[in-house]
């Protein structure tokens, strides 16, 4: 078992803490328990349902109304969603649900099943990063337990490699991406996302992984002069400072762009100047994507 705050259920449903009270007060599908000092905590099968309800909400089911069905009506609803949007969401739902069960059987059959009706392309695009952009939250506030973390890297970077290696672009774009996660940071595959999105679009890459120094990105760049630098950080440690980091780039890479996305950025409040742009959200990486 598995505990949740009040802050990850909204960042994992899109219900705003608030209005997850409420729900709390007028209805009984969530019961929280409380620890010594008062703050709720939920479990993993109150995620999940807040999960269902959440979606069934989203595409038109009054709270009220669900409020009134049980586990197996709520789960026949959420399965009779036809809309695309709401079929992705669904989807992201289960890979969270299977998650956080350890179901490693579950959570890979139905990425290969997605993969297998709409592609590699489209399961990347559609179901991993969104699941990655949530699953994020739970890296940066150490709410995901080790094994979790493990199930969910193993499998989709997996995934990942195989569409990376598979890439058949019809077209070939005279621009150059370095992608580097710095030291301390791990957390690879939004980063891996990434560069499978911009080889797809004929982009050559220049791809480093994860924890590398910036000593050895300042060669390669010398070298091989990318058009772009480009780092996502989701949890860099507790060692890593933010805001020397960005000093670092400034200095040493004046007159490259340096792109910038992933939890952390949303937690930098000093202004920045070029070269260092950040991208904020799952919808700013993918304007900067079809850029090119």
């Amino acid at each position: 078992m598995h505990s949740f705050t009040i802050k990850d259920l909204e960042n994992l449903s899109g219900i705003k803490a608030h209005t997850i009270r409420i729900w709390e007060q007028r209805y009984s599908f969530l019961k929280p328990s409380r620890t010594g000092t008062n703050i709720r905590v939920y479990s993993n099968d109150e995620l999940k349902k807040l999960l269902n309800v959440a979606l069934l909400n989203k595409f038109g089911f009054k709270i009220s109304h669900i409020d009134k069905m049980n586990e197996g009506e709520i789960t026949q609803k959420v399965l009779s969603l036809n809309q695309q949007e709401a079929m992705q969401d669904r989807i992201i739902n289960v890979l969270i649900q299977t998650m956080v069960d350890l179901d490693v059987e579950s959570f890979e059959r139905v990425l290969d099943d997605f993969i297998i009706a709409k592609g590699i392309e489209k399961t990347i695009s559609q179901i991993i990063f969104p699941f990655l952009e949530k699953i994020g939250i739970l890296w940066l506030t150490n709410h995901i337990i080790p094994a979790q973390e493990h199930l969910v890297s193993n499998i989709i970077r997996q995934k990942l490699i195989v569409g990376i290696e598979n890439v058949n672009s019809t077209i070939k774009i005279n621009k150059s991406v370095l992608l580097f996660l710095p030291e301390t940071e791990y957390h690879e595959l939004s980063l891996l996302f990434i560069n499978y999105m911009l080889k797809s679009r004929g982009v050559t890459t220049i791809y480093l992984g994860c924890s590398i120094p910036l000593r050895d990105v300042e060669y390669l760049v010398k070298l091989k002069k990318p058009d772009y630098i480009y780092t996502h950080l989701t949890s860099a440690g507790s060692r890593f400072n933010f805001h020397k980091f960005i000093e670092e780039l400034s200095r040493r890479f004046s007159k490259t762009p340096v792109i910038i996305s992933g939890q952390l950025t949303n937690t930098y409040e000093k202004k920045i100047q070029p070269p260092i742009r950040f991208r904020k959200s799952y919808a700013e990486v993918m304007e900067f994507l079809a850029a090119f």
